[in-house]
């Protein structure tokens, strides 16, 4: 008698689960479709300006921890020049 109830349950909650999937929002993903879908955090203009941003400013350190090393790696070896 259990399984008689809790079979059709299961199959009903399996597929809800599966079309709420369909359409619930992504996030960070792809769009999602008709009226719940929005634009991606990502892809967003101001979001991709602050990691554009935040990309330049690392390889601005980057470069700069470069150089500093070149520097005392030629200070080292010719340290009178």
């Amino acid at each position: 008698m259990f399984d008689r109830l809790y079979m059709p349950v299961l199959a009903f909650a399996a597929i809800t689960a599966i079309m709420l999937s369909l359409v619930w929002p992504q996030g960070l993903g792809a769009r999602s479709p008709g009226p719940f879908g929005r634009q991606p955090e990502q892809q967003r203009p101001e979001a991709q300006a602050a990691m554009r941003r935040e990309n330049d400013a690392a390889e601005r350190r980057a470069r700069e921890a470069r150089e500093a090393v070149r520097a005392a790696q030629a200070h080292v070896i010719a340290p009178g020049q």
